[in-house]
């Protein structure tokens, strides 16, 4: 129980407006999780559905649920906050990946404010003193961060105390605007008409209900719950969603196949869990593109061209809205670095440092500048990062530098060209650690980039500044987990980057054309590829979903893609090896190396065969060929390793 404070009202005359928190502040909550009350609406949901012909199980529903919520916030989130995610949007979009009429978004939105109810118990001490001030002729008015419409939340506030509490709701979804900013109090203060001085504010939250507002001046109640109703509803929500999970492996129980040729992987395998990566790019983009800011989708070459062919393909094939532009940006690790040089910017000396590690200033000179121009006899030295920009900077770096913002000026008007007048630029690409956003963002800190990738892993030990705009819609995690299955690409990366680039060269450099336009060294990777660009993994991955009948088979179908993949990565047979050794994969920044996934067999004697394994890209792939009799034993003792490196992250993490 808590006590409110009315010695605040009678001390300060000036106070015109008590403003109070919703959810755990005027209503509490019981100790059901936002998982445990989802699962609920969603089985009520799919009885509604039945008795109009449409039979979904609940657990579909769940799962199409909470991807379309995870995407709403985490583009919110890559967004600065700016804004709120209504939960109008999360339904329609739910329905939209699904196949359902937007007709049923209403009822779906009733039976969560019916669950709602059945959640909450009403505050009935800060009622009391909200009726109080009302008598002193005060105005008592609600302010909510919350998904919900102010209607739907004036409506729970009535059901539980009554129509005489509260004069007004506020609700972050309706003003786009939240409190833990402090956008959502300026607004209530300007509709209103008062100033912070005349407002005291009751809530239970640390920064939203007290460090926030007090900052603005406004007085305010801090009332927070007990710790142990938090761990009373994340106990409730991890039993819930421990069954969820279980019913998931459940249903994605069966016999995994192997598949003989690239062509049937990419379909059957790679198929649908390219298919639900592109319908989280879609969920974002949705998200992230408002009449206020507009948002395009840059994917970037190469890699973010082959994730464009499928994401067309899929958003075609299930009939989602495509309002959000669409264009492939010609850029690489090495146009960015460019970009980030001419600021010079200590992400790229990071990242020029770890690429020529062991070469010589020239060698940098020439993957810059290009190799058509004539190098100082002053470049013809070991490089060491730190002196670069020293070197770049005299007589024997004037020419190379001026290249490098000749280079740039060409694509800044690339860049241009393509983003129209969107304000919200999201590149999209492969992965992992983002050095094109690293860069670019430090290139051009005028501009609002953010990057979707595949996955997100700090693999080089770097600085993860610009993690806050970079999301991994997939993976986010550096180190494979054997508790998580998605983590399995980790383990093997260069399938996920082969995947998706076409056979062309990576982008070097930019050129003006005869007609005027803008070009590059590499192929022109608009969308559509044409067919002979296309390796075999990403052609299945095409035909599956030019044949896939809605969003729900994707998301039934990827759980068990995924048991695939993990299977044919971690305990790869012979077959395998056909299929996923991507071979050489270059190595790219303006060099012309090349690594192997699985090394050079060598079969000199037990100690150089260990060395190739450790040294190779898929050390699973190179024990298998290697190793062959003593395939699985070794194969289990190396996950065996891994898991339990695994368990030991998770406990040193909690």
């Amino acid at each position: 129980m808590h006590t409110f404070p009315f010695e605040k009202i009678d001390a300060d005359k000036t106070i015109r407006v008590v403003s109070t928190d919703v959810f755990d502040t005027l209503l509490l909550r019981k100790n059901k999780s936002q998982t445990s009350r989802i699962a609920e609406a969603e089985a009520a949901f799919s009885k509604f559905l039945a008795t109009h012909n449409h039979d979904f199980k609940p657990r579909e529903l769940v799962k199409a649920r909470r991807l379309a919520q995870q995407m709403a916030y985490r583009a919110l989130g890559i967004g600065g906050e700016v804004g709120e995610v209504r939960l109008y949007d999360i339904v329609k979009r739910q329905l939209q990946i699904l196949g359902l009429p937007e007709e049923f978004i209403q009822a779906r939105l009733d039976i969560e404010i019916e669950i709602e109810k059945t959640s909450l118990v009403p505050n009935r001490d800060l009622s009391a003193f909200l009726r109080a001030c009302r008598d002193k002729g005060l105005a008592t008015i609600a302010i909510s961060d919350t998904a919900l419409s102010a209607d739907q939340v004036a409506d729970l506030i009535a059901h539980f105390h009554g129509t005489d509490v509260i004069d007004r709701v506020y609700s972050s979804a309706d003003v786009l605007a939240s409190k833990r900013h402090g956008e959502l109090f300026r607004h209530v203060m300007e509709q209103e008409g008062v100033s912070a001085g005349q407002m005291l504010h009751v809530g239970d939250d640390k920064v939203a209900d007290d460090q926030v507002p007090g900052a603005l001046g406004l007085q305010t109640c801090h009332v927070p719950r007990h710790r142990m109703v938090r761990y009373r509803s994340l106990a409730n929500g991890a039993a819930v969603r421990s069954a969820q999970m279980l019913g998931e492996i459940t249903a994605r129980a069966g016999t995994v196949e192997r598949c003989t040729d690239p062509t049937s992987f990419g379909r059957d395998v790679f198929g649908p869990i390219v298919a639900e990566f592109c319908l989280k790019i879609w969920l974002y983009a949705q998200q992230a593109h408002t009449s206020e800011a507009p948002a395009a989708l840059l994917f970037c070459a190469r890699g973010g061209a082959g994730i464009r062919e499928a994401y067309e393909r899929v958003v075609a094939r299930l009939g989602l809205p495509a309002d959000v532009p669409r264009q492939t940006l010609m850029v690489s690790r090495l146009i960015a670095a460019r970009m980030a040089v001419e600021r010079r910017s200590a992400a790229a000396l990071d990242e020029i440092g770890r690429e020529f590690e062991g070469r010589s200033f020239a060698d940098v000179f020439r993957a810059l500048a290009g190799p058509e121009i004539e190098v100082h006899p002053n470049w013809e030295k070991p490089f060491v990062a730190a002196d670069f920009y020293t070197l770049l900077e005299s007589d024997a770096g004037r020419q190379a530098d001026a290249e490098i913002r000749s280079q740039n000026v060409l694509f800044r008007r690339h860049l241009a060209e393509i983003s129209g007048d969107a304000k919200r630029l999201i590149l999209c690409d492969t992965g992992l650690y983002g050095s094109t956003q690293r860069l670019l963002a430090a290139g051009l800190p005028d501009m609002s980039l953010e990057t979707v990738h595949f996955a997100r892993s700090n693999y080089k030990g770097f600085g993860e500044e610009h993690f806050a705009r970079l999301a991994g819609l997939v993976v986010e995690q550096d180190k494979y987990d054997p508790f998580r299955i998605e983590t399995v690409v980790l383990r093997y990366w260069h399938i996920i980057e082969s995947l998706f680039e076409p056979k062309v060269l990576s982008v070097k450099w930019f050129e003006t054309k005869p007609d005027g336009n803008v070009g590059t060294n590499s192929a022109d990777m608009t969308y559509p590829l044409g067919p002979e660009l296309l390796n075999p993994l990403l052609s299945g991955v095409l035909s599956y979903i030019d044949e896939v009948r809605d969003g729900r088979q994707i998301l039934t179908e990827s759980g068990l893609a995924w048991r695939r993949l993990k299977q044919s990565i971690i305990f790869p047979a012979q077959a395998d090896l056909a299929v996923l050794d991507v071979r050489e994969r270059s190595v790219d920044f303006g060099k012309v190396d090349y690594v192997k996934a699985i090394r050079e067999q060598d079969r000199t004697g037990l100690r150089q065969r260990l060395v190739s394994v450790r040294s190779s890209l898929w050390k699973e792939g190179a024990l298998c060929r290697d190793f062959s009799s003593f395939r699985l034993p070794l194969l289990l003792a190396l996950e065996m390793t891994y898991s339990l490196r695994g368990m030991s992250a998770r406990i040193s993490r909690h």
